[in-house]
């Protein structure tokens, strides 16, 4: 397995790592897809490892901090 650290990628490799380890989420869509994506920008962009990215969100979610806003979508809806 090829190393995920920011000194051994490219941002366009970072990108593809992101979305193949996010998946296709969207055929349960609740909404969270983009806020995943947003969360981890920061890594993409090369400015924090994968490994800090995913402690802060940890770290945010066991203090019951907020994390990614989820938004809305048809599925969801209940009319």
């Amino acid at each position: 397995m090829k190393s995920l650290l920011i000194a051994d990628t490219t941002r366009e490799e970072r990108e593809r790592i992101v979305a193949e380890s996010i998946g296709n989420i969207d055929g349960a869509c609740d909404g969270c897809r983009p806020g995943l994506i947003e969360m981890y920008q920061d890594y993409i962009e090369g400015r924090k490892e994968l490994r800090q990215v995913n402690m802060e969100f940890n770290a945010r979610y066991i203090s019951g901090a907020t994390g990614p806003e989820r938004g809305e979508c048809d599925f969801s809806r209940q009319d």
